[in-house]
C-alpha cells in the first residue's frame, strides 16, 4: 500500500530525527549505488559527508574514486582541481618573497649586503640594532642579577648548616670539648685560656698546661720555644695522634 499524503521536504529541526534520517537515508543510498553498478555495468563513486563531521563513500568494484573524477573531468572538459592549484601557487610565491625578505633583513642585521641600502634605511637598521642591543643588554642583567641572588641563598644556606653542625657536635660531645687549632678530638678541663703552655712544676713527664689544664703530649712530640715570650708553645701536629688529650 501506497504512502498516504505528501510531506515538505525541509530541514529537520532535531538533531536525534535528523542523524535517524541521515543514516536510513544513507544506507539507501548506498544500496541503490550498489545496484546501479551490478546491474549496469556503470562506475559510481558516491561521497556523502554529514553535517556532523562524518564521511562515507561507495565506489564500484574495478575502479576508485580519483579515477572516476578524472574521468568525469574528461567528458564535461572541466578542471576540478585548476583554481585549488592556482591558490596554492599564489600562496607559494607570498611565502617565497617573505622567506626571501627575511634572510636579506637577516644578513643586514649582521653587516652584509649593506651597499643597495640608502640613507635612511641604514639609519632605520641603525635604530632596530640599537634597540635590539639595549634588550638584549637588559636581559643579560637580569640572568646575572637572578644567579647572583640565587648564589647569595646558597652561601647564606651553606653558612647556617655548618653553624647547625657545629653546635650539635660542642652539644655531643659535651660541654669540656673545644676545637683546637681547628683539630677536633681535644678535651679540655678548667677554664680556657690564652692558648700558651708553660711547665707544671718541674715535672718531666710531658704534661703541659694549656689555660688552666693540662696536656698530655704524645711520645716524641716535644714542645718548642716561643722566642718572643720565652714560653714553650705546642706544635701543631697533623694529623692528631690518637693519644693525644687534654687532662
Amino acid at each position: 500500500m501506497g504512502r498516504l499524503g505528501k510531506f515538505e521536504i525541509k530541514r529537520i529541526e532535531d538533531a536525534t530525527s535528523r542523524q535517524v534520517c541521515y543514516s536510513k537515508r544513507r544506507s539507501g543510498i548506498m544500496k541503490k549505488a550498489r545496484e546501479l553498478a551490478v546491474l549496469c555495468d556503470a562506475q559510481v563513486a558516491v561521497v556523502v559527508l554529514s553535517s556532523s563531521g562524518e564521511h562515507h563513500h561507495f565506489c564500484s568494484d574495478g575502479a576508485d574514486i580519483k579515477g572516476v573524477f578524472d574521468r568525469y573531468q574528461q567528458a564535461t572538459g572541466t578542471s576540478l582541481w585548476t583554481e585549488q592549484y592556482e591558490n596554492m601557487q599564489r600562496t607559494l610565491s607570498q611565502l617565497k618573497d617573505i622567506n626571501r625578505n627575511l634572510r636579506t633583513e637577516i644578513r643586514q642585521r649582521m653587516g652584509e649586503d649593506l651597499d643597495a641600502l640608502e640613507f635612511q634605511e641604514l639609519r632605520g637598521l641603525e635604530q632596530n640594532v640599537g634597540a635590539a642591543l639595549e634588550v638584549v643588554r637588559q636581559r643579560k642583567y637580569h640572568v646575572i642579577t637572578r644567579q647572583t641572588e640565587t648564589y647569595k641563598k646558597k652561601v647564606k644556606h651553606s653558612e647556617e648548616v655548618y653553624k647547625k653542625l657545629k653546635q650539635e657536635l660542642e652539644h655531643a660531645r659535651g660541654p669540656g670539648v673545644r676545637v683546637v687549632h681547628g683539630q677536633p678530638g681535644v678535651r679540655v678541663h678548667g677554664q680556657p685560656g690564652d692558648g700558651r703552655v708553660g711547665r707544671r712544676g718541674g715535672g718531666g713527664d710531658g704534661r703541659r698546661r694549656l689555660g688552666g689544664g693540662h696536656v698530655r703530649l704524645p711520645r716524641g712530640v716535644q714542645p718548642a720555644r716561643s722566642a718572643r715570650h720565652g714560653l714553650r708553645q705546642l706544635p701543631l701536629p697533623a694529623p692528631v695522634a690518637p693519644g693525644l688529650y687534654i687532662k
